[in-house]
């Protein structure tokens, strides 16, 4: 049976639109790139069968790879202006680690502080990263306290810190998936699992710490307890 289209789960064609809507906001000539890789590739794979005396053939494959590479290039641009709209908005860093794939426990706002500095934690084969984001001074104390209390529970497992921006020593918002994809895997599945576990003793934000007044940030999710 169909899947029925939702608000929340668009067919692939409506999906495929609202991506470009998006990635027009931030990169007006997304429509022109894509039109002239199609035809660029395409006149030039045919131009090819002319010379070697087989338009038609030279014809089908310039239209499919003409595809492959307006595909290739929307799917590059579309990811550099979403993560051009990530860039400096609270919250920006978890939505990125929620994305990095299959094989990561993502869990945002594991610690944060009344400036509303967080943390969050990823867990993956490559052991505990933690990722925090907001005023560079303010979190290095954040994301140190939050590495001990990890380290105690899960001592046998690498853990990872990363401050999130543009400055010395801190890591940009659109290399987080790659960072963490290049990270050696020294974990195997089921022992993921079982940090996983472990580290759900922890407790969450509400139980740790008290929460900061004032609004949170746009887009933030509180973890739930499992």
């Amino acid at each position: 049976m169909a899947r029925k289209e939702t608000p929340e789960n668009p067919g692939r064609l409506k999906q495929i639109a609202q991506t470009y809507k998006m990635t027009r906001q931030a990169d007006s000539t997304i429509g022109l790139v894509i039109a002239a890789v199609g035809i660029v590739t395409f006149g030039v794979i045919l131009a090819l069968g002319f010379l070697i005396g087989h338009p038609i053939y030279a014809g089908i494959l310039g239209a499919l790879l003409a595809f492959l590479a307006m595909a290739v290039v929307f799917g590059r641009r579309a990811e550099r202006a979403a993560f051009s709209q990530l860039e400096g908005k609270p919250g920006a860093a978890a939505a990125v680690l929620q994305n990095v794939g299959r094989g990561w426990t993502v869990t945002p706002a594991v610690a944060m502080n009344k400036n509303q500095d967080v943390v969050h934690r990823a867990i993956g084969k490559a052991g505990v990263v933690l990722v925090g984001e907001g005023n560079p001074n303010r979190v290095k104390g954040l994301l140190a306290s939050e590495k001990r209390k990890v380290s105690r529970v899960v001592y046998d497992v690498p853990v990872h810190t990363y401050i999130v921006g543009d400055g010395p020593d801190e890591l940009p918002i659109k290399k987080v998936r790659a960072t963490l994809l290049k990270l050696p895997r020294v974990l195997a599945g089921p022992k993921t699992t079982e940090v996983n576990d472990r580290l759900k003793a922890l407790g969450d934000l509400m139980s740790n710490m008290p929460i900061p007044k004032g609004p949170m940030p746009k887009g933030m999710r509180m973890p739930r307890g499992r």
